[in-house]
Formats: structure tokens, C-alpha cells, sequence
């Protein structure tokens, strides 16, 4: 991350969100010594999906935007749902979406000791008793936002027995689920996270980082503040969900606080998505179940699924910046994602030729034995990509849809008696063909016109339809995964009566074999972008051997969805 100069977004005529416009007054009244201080954190218990790249773009983009930083740290307040290979993966993510925290890696586990001798404060000065009820007791007794809530019957309980328990709960003397420590805030607010939140519970789970330590782990109410208060934090911006917290966030800082320093919290909306499932309990059970391959399978909404499947860190980025932040709940229709790396790769992948379902054609008339190379242009949108060339010969391969043997009304590629443009080659007229026993059209027979080769004098003459290709003696295998929406209902999340399972869409992956592309593509690596002509984006998928080349679509050169569910 760069700390540069401010840039001044008036200037710039850059949109200005709510959130960064207190942001710029913050630090045009020096606030917090008028700096700014983010920080992205997340719980190591999952994948990070395309949901928390929006929280990581505002994070880290607002530091990098207004010279300041913006930390790492890891919500690791739960050990019995945490993993290592979700602290890696996390990190893997976040620098490929281009952003990076440099010597700035926390965790909240870092600041157990802190976070306990706070706890032990607040005991102390009647702020917080420990409670033997349950939690399901516990939370009966909340009462609702128009009725106070009951007072524990351990409320009063002195703050020398609350200490000694304490001390006992996290010694390992009490069963998980027996006691919890409570802030004694106020049982009649009218915002209940006000009325006596737990603040501490027993867990006896070893932690990844502390072992065996710890008997007791802070609540995220308790600990998000205080590590952000821990670390200078200026500005704590999170998810609409929090921002009933907010008073108790305050609350925790004002017992915490020695000067005029404090964090801000400030709230913005979920990045939600049509077609797509953002819970991560529920992701897991789909790797969990195999109705996935995995974390990383391509139709998964996580930044790694999203990687493979074949997106770019800056079609993310320019999608994030499209839908914005706002102070209101929405699902934004996941074409809006799809335009977006749409049009990014449009800019920076070179064109091929690939035919995924194969029909041999035969130029009866074109010399046996002979090739020649045709050249092309590798992307008209950026001329410094070159050009390459490929093999042609008397027999190649075209897109069964490509030919029909009785094409409806305006039909203009193969047909008997009709006329077509090979691309960067020659016009070609169907003759003929041959069937199997069972009626099918197995070879198309055809003449070339020599004189109609692409550049030649006579190029220019019009044919309706143009059509990609490949050799047949040149051509090289693949298979295709043709990867679609996950879901086949707009809002999987909110059909609160049925499984959401039962919304999976059966067609979202189907894999096509014996595929044949240009011998320019045997030289792919893993995570190689391309257009494949007429046909839509696809990348290298990491299944790939030298031996066998393997595509993943990521997405059509047009919104095909779209059309089919008007």
C-alpha cells in the first residue's frame, strides 16, 4: 500500500461517498491528530467471498486514498471454528485483489491479556458480574425493544465474587455453558445489545495461536473496540448489522479510553448478490456435502472460486466502485459483475480460436498435404498484444451449431449451397456432407474460393457470416467447463420455507470433452486468460496437466441469462 499525498476528490472529480465525506472532514478538523487509521477484520472461520472485497476495497482504499494505513488483524476469538488454512488463504486474497498491510498483521488474540485485565477492570468497578444461568436464560430475560428486559438474579452479585469466579472460569474449574461474565449496562434500554451483553464465555477449545492459555474468550462486542482502540484505529467501518452495536461499541470505549483519542464507527450496506449464497455456514456445507469440488470451485461467490473460475482483481475492484456504498440493504444484480469483467477482459486478453463442439469440414478443392499460416490480429483493443498466426488446411474444424442442413430464415453460417467467411482465412460453400447410420451429419464437404484469402484483392467481397476454426492436423485436445449461476432462483437466501439447497441449479456445470483449440494454446499455463472467438472468456483451470489443457468459462461475451428469464 502506498502512502502518498492526500488526494483531494474535488480536484479529482472523483464520487464521494457518505462514508468518505466523513472521512475528509474528520481530517479537515483534525480528529485523531488528523490522520487516518482502517482496518480490515476478519474471522479466520471460512473463505473470503466477494462480499467481504467490498469491505477490503473501502479498508484498504480509503488509507491508500488519504495517505494512512490500514492494519490486518484477525477476529480470532473462536477456537473452536478457526483454522490456519483460512488465516493463509485470507492473506492470499487479499494481495491478489492488490492490496497489502505491510508489517501490520494482528490478531485479536494478541490483546487476550489486555482484553482480560479490561474485563477484570470493569468487574472491579461494578461494570460487569459473572452470571451462572445459561445463555438460552440469559436471553429469555432480554426482553423486546418495547419491553425492559428482567434482571439477572446474579446482578447484584459483589464485585469480589465476580473477580474470584473469573478467575476460576479461565483456571478451567467451570463446564462451558455454566458462567459468563456480563457488562452491567442497563436492562431497560430501549437498544437491547444495551441490556447486559455477555462480554466473556468459556470455551475449551485449544486456540491455534495461545494453545491452552486461555479458558475464557471475549465476545466480538467486547473485543472489536478495544483492539481497535489498542491499535489506533480511527475510523471502524463495518456492515448495517452493526450498527445497532455502535452504542455499545461507544460504551466499551468510554470505559476504556484515557484522552481525547477514540475510533469511529461508521456503517455501510452488505454487498448482497442475485443468484448467489453469501452465508459462510452455508458455503461450508456445500464444500462440506461435495456438492461442490471445494472452496476454490469456480461457481463458489469466494475470491479464490472467483480467481480460478477466472476473474481479474481489477474487474472486482471497478465493480465494487460501480455499486457503492450506501446506507441501504440491496441485491444487486450479479450482471452488474459480470459486465464488469466482461469489459476488463475485453481490454487485456488475447484472441483464440477454439471449437468446442467439433464438425470436420473438407475443402475438396484445396490442395492435400499443403498448410499455410494465416495471421491475426491477437485483440483489436490493444495493438501493442501483436498478432499471431495459425496453421490452415484442407481439413478443420468448425462449431456443430455452425452448419445446419435445413437453416430456418436468416441463418447466415453453413448450409448447403450457402457461402461463409473463414476468419483471417478464405470463403468457403458448402457442397455436400456425409451422415452416420443414425442420420447424423458427421462431414460437411466444401470449396474454397483462393482468391477471397483475408487481405488478398478480392477479400473484401461480402458474406453474411464469419466463422472461427481450427485445423484438424494441428489442433490441439481440451476439455471445456462450461460454469453458470449456482442457484437458479434470484434469492436463494431469502426462501426462508424450503432448503436452499433445493435452488441449486442443475446446469451449473457442464464439462465438454475432446474440444479442439489453435496449437498456440499447448504453450497455457494455469490462470491464462483468453477470448475464445464468438464464444466468450475463458481461463486455465489449475486442473490443467501438459498433458490435458483444461478451460473454465468465466463468463459469455453477451448476458445470455438475461434472455432466457424474460
Amino acid at each position: 500500500m502506498n502512502e502518498g499525498n492526500i488526494i483531494n476528490p474535488q480536484e479529482t472529480k472523483l464520487p464521494v461517498s457518505f462514508i468518505e465525506q466523513f472521512i475528509i472532514d474528520d481530517l479537515a478538523e483534525g480528529k485523531n491528530g488528523g490522520r487516518i487509521h482502517t482496518r480490515f477484520p476478519p474471522e479466520p472461520n471460512g473463505y473470503l467471498h466477494i462480499g467481504h472485497a467490498k469491505a477490503i476495497c473501502l479498508d484498504f482504499g480509503m488509507a491508500q486514498k488519504y495517505g494512512g494505513k490500514c492494519n490486518l488483524r484477525f477476529d480470532d476469538t473462536n477456537p473452536v471454528k478457526e483454522d490456519v488454512e483460512y488465516i493463509d488463504s485470507i492473506k492470499e486474497d487479499i494481495r491478489w485483489l492488490g492490496f497489502d498491510w505491510d508489517d501490520r498483521e494482528y490478531y485479536a488474540s494478541d490483546y487476550f491479556g489486555k482484553l482480560y485485565d479490561f474485563a477484570v477492570d470493569l468487574i472491579k468497578r461494578s461494570l460487569a458480574y459473572v452470571d451462572d444461568q445459561p445463555a438460552d436464560v440469559i436471553s429469555s430475560q432480554k426482553g423486546t425493544p418495547t419491553q425492559p428486559g428482567i434482571e439477572s438474579p446474579y446482578r447484584k452479585r459483589s464485585s469480589e465474587e465476580s473477580l474470584d469466579l473469573f478467575e476460576r472460569m479461565n483456571l478451567g474449574e467451570f463446564e462451558e455453558g455454566t458462567r459468563v461474565l456480563r457488562a452491567r449496562i442497563d436492562m431497560a434500554s430501549p437498544n437491547m445489545q444495551m441490556r447486559d451483553p455477555i462480554i466473556y464465555r468459556i470455551i475449551k477449545t485449544a486456540h491455534h495461536r495461545t494453545g491452552e492459555t486461555w479458558k475464557v474468550y471475549p465476545m466480538y462486542d467486547f473485543a472489536h473496540g478495544q483492539c481497535d482502540y489498542f491499535e489506533g484505529i480511527t475510523h471502524s467501518l463495518c456492515t448495517l448489522e452493526f450498527e445497532i452495536h455502535r452504542p455499545l461499541y461507544d460504551w466499551f470505549i468510554d470505559q476504556l479510553k484515557t484522552d481525547d483519542y477514540r475510533p469511529r464507527q461508521i456503517e455501510f450496506n452488505r454487498l448482497n448478490l442475485t443468484y448467489t449464497m453469501m452465508s459462510k455456514r452455508k458455503l461450508l456445507e456445500l464444500v462440506q456435502e461435495g456438492r461442490v469440488s471445494g472452496w476454490d470451485d469456480p461457481r463458489m461467490p469466494t475470491l479464490c472460486g472467483l480467481r480460478r473460475r477466472g476473474y481479474t482483481p481489477e474487474s472486482i475492484r471497478n465493480f465494487v466502485d460501480l455499486i457503492g456504498y450506501t446506507k441501504v440493504e440491496a441485491i444487486n444484480d450479479v450482471s452488474l459483475l459480470e459486465h464488469a469483467v466482461r469489459d476488463d477482459l475485453n481490454l487485456r486478453t488475447p484472441r483464440v480460436f477454439a471449437v468446442l463442439n467439433p464438425l470436420k469440414v473438407v475443402i475438396t478443392n484445396y490442395p492435400e498435404g499443403k498448410t499455410e499460416n494465416v495471421e491475426l490480429i491477437n485483440n483489436p483493443e490493444d495493438e501493442s498484444m501483436g498478432s499471431r498466426t495459425i496453421p490452415f488446411s484442407r481439413e478443420i474444424y468448425i462449431e456443430q451449431d455452425d452448419f445446419m442442413e435445413n437453416p430456418p430464415h436468416k441463418f447466415f453460417r453453413l448450409a448447403p449451397g450457402m457461402e461463409v467467411r473463414l476468419k483471417g482465412a478464405y470463403i468457403i460453400k458448402c457442397t455436400g456432407l456425409k451422415k452416420d447410420s443414425d442420420g447424423n451429419v458427421i462431414e460437411v464437404l466444401c470449396t474454397y474460393d483462393p482468391e477471397t484469402r483475408s487481405g488478398a484483392s478480392l477479400s473484401d467481397r461480402k458474406v453474411k457470416g464469419t466463422l472461427h476454426w481450427v485445423s484438424v492436423e494441428h489442433a490441439i485436445d481440451a476439455e471445456v467447463r462450461l460454469y453458470d449461476r449456482l442457484f437458479n432462483t434470484e434469492d436463494p437466501a431469502g426462501q426462508k420455507d424450503e432448503d436452499y439447497r433445493n435452488f441449486l441449479n442443475p446446469d451449473s456445470l457442464k464439462v465438454l470433452r475432446g474440444c479442439k483449440a489453435e496449437p498456440s494454446l499447448a504453450k497455457a499455463r494455469p490462470l491464462d486468460k483468453f477470448q475464445f472467438q464468438r464464444l466468450g472468456y475463458f481461463c486455465v483451470d489449475s486442473d490443467s496437466t501438459a498433458d490435458g489443457l483444461i478451460f473454465n468459462r468465466t463468463v459469455g461475451l453477451k448476458d445470455t441469462w438475461a434472455k432466457m428469464n424474460k
